[in-house]
């Protein structure tokens, strides 16, 4: 592998194309690498889909807290071309289980007005839908995001929070992410909450990256897409941008982990445009995690 950072173990790749040949199956990341939330990566896709026209498996792994209907006609908005990616996965997705198993029993939901879609997912898909009641009468809390997700903060919901430990509520957090980057406006996540909530000493259930569950959705997808042939974990690489969610949670499932670079943390590791080595060095260091590799932003 060809790298330009020395300072570091990591190789940093000029492409995609220098490791494909290693791996049958890609769980790629969309917010941050395939998209920026405004406009598909032309590249990254073109990159997703070299991998596939060589024979692999795309699936993409999104921790988007609404099931994938509605994502798949975001991407299709923002210009993702057919041919990108055999299937995808969402925290919605997941979460969908979660709601299911808990049966009948009532929910306050906490997110904006768009996410309700989960539930009318859920009752597609089952027939049943629990009843939606105020914060008093429910029996545990879904959050989705913030209710006003383009101003609020977690501040802002701090005598929600008491209210829910007084009461003893479980939390179930439809998307793990603290923040999202759309363009260049940074907006708070369903994870900042349940961090603030775990902080209270809250109980909080998890449906996306970097839990396992997902991932495993994942590969049962990957296995749909590659009829008759058994994947092998070591030639499974995950794609992502955060290093809290995308590259934990491959590295804790067990899958090597490609790290781009100016995703999420592009502020820290790209303060002009390059990569800064001695900022990347130092963000490594300070990880209790390795990625495999890293590269700027995914290219063939």
């Amino acid at each position: 592998m060809n790298t330009s950072a020395p300072t570091t173990a990591i190789p940093i790749l000029k492409g995609f194309r220098e490791i494909a040949s290693q791996y049958d199956v890609v769980l790629c990341d969309i917010w941050g690498v395939v998209h920026n939330g405004q406009r598909h990566h032309e590249a990254a896709c073109a990159a997703l889909a070299e991998f596939r026209a060589a024979g692999g498996t795309v699936v993409l792994v999104t921790n988007a807290p609404r099931p994938n209907p509605p994502i798949l006609d975001q991407l299709k908005l923002l210009g993702v071309p057919d041919g990108t990616f055999d299937d995808i996965v969402t925290s919605g997705d997941v979460t969908l289980r979660f709601i299911a198993e808990r049966g009948m029993d009532p929910v306050y939901h906490i997110g904006p007005e768009r996410d309700l879609t989960l539930f009318d997912i859920l009752e597609d898909q089952t027939g049943v839908c629990p009843p939606l009641v105020d914060l008093e009468d429910a029996a545990y809390v879904v959050c989705t995001g913030l209710f006003l997700d383009e101003t609020e903060t977690p501040e802002d919901y701090g005598e929600t929070l008491s209210v829910m430990k007084a009461l003893g509520l479980d939390f179930i957090s439809a998307n793990p992410d603290l923040i999202v980057h759309v363009g260049e406006r940074l907006m708070y996540c369903a994870g900042a909450l349940a961090q603030a909530y775990e902080q209270r000493g809250g109980r909080v259930f998890q449906a996306g990256k970097p839990h396992a569950p997902i991932y495993e959705r994942a590969l049962e997808l990957a296995r749909k897409a590659r009829p008759g042939v058994e994947i092998d974990k070591s030639r499974v690489l995950a794609i992502g941008d955060a290093m809290r969610t995308d590259i934990r949670g491959a590295c804790d499932f067990g899958v090597d982990a490609l790290f781009v670079t100016s995703g999420i943390h592009r502020d820290e590791l790209h303060p002009d445009s390059a990569l800064d080595e001695a900022a990347f060095k130092q963000f490594i260091a300070d990880a209790d995690i390795t990625p495999t590799a890293a590269m700027p932003a995914l290219v063939w």
